[in-house]
């Protein structure tokens, strides 16, 4: 009888190694997916000549100290290397800043129509 649990046991462990292909994730290995994520994240941000504080506005999904230690890799490295910082086409850090001053923006815009319409 040991030996048929032993068997038992033996092929459930082997099953339980397999997981993977049933579809369930494992904890640690997307923690540090979302580790890695985070450090390329702050070293393309400085990278690309944002700061730090940038960086956190634009993905505040990501957790800040993984950021922190990608932005401040790729600075050590930068400096080190005389790298110059690379300008991005598209400006995120604008278009981030224009969704936050919309609305102000929207009632600049508001008095300057109604101030035309009434001359």
């Amino acid at each position: 009888m040991s030996g048929y649990l032993k068997i038992l046991l033996s092929l459930s462990l082997l099953g339980l190694g397999g997981c993977e292909r049933l579809g369930l994730a494992d904890p640690v290995k997307e923690a540090a997916a979302r580790e890695a994520d985070a450090r390329a994240t702050g070293s393309a941000c400085r990278h690309a000549g944002r700061g730090i504080e940038d960086c956190y506005a634009l993905n505040p999904d990501a957790a800040r100290a993984a950021v922190y230690a990608g932005w401040k890799e790729m600075n050590d490295y930068m400096r080190e290397n005389n790298i110059a910082e690379i300008k991005p086409n598209a400006s995120a850090s604008s278009s981030a800043e224009s969704s936050a001053s919309g609305s102000e923006h929207g009632a600049t815009s508001a008095s300057a129509s109604a101030s035309a319409s009434a001359k």
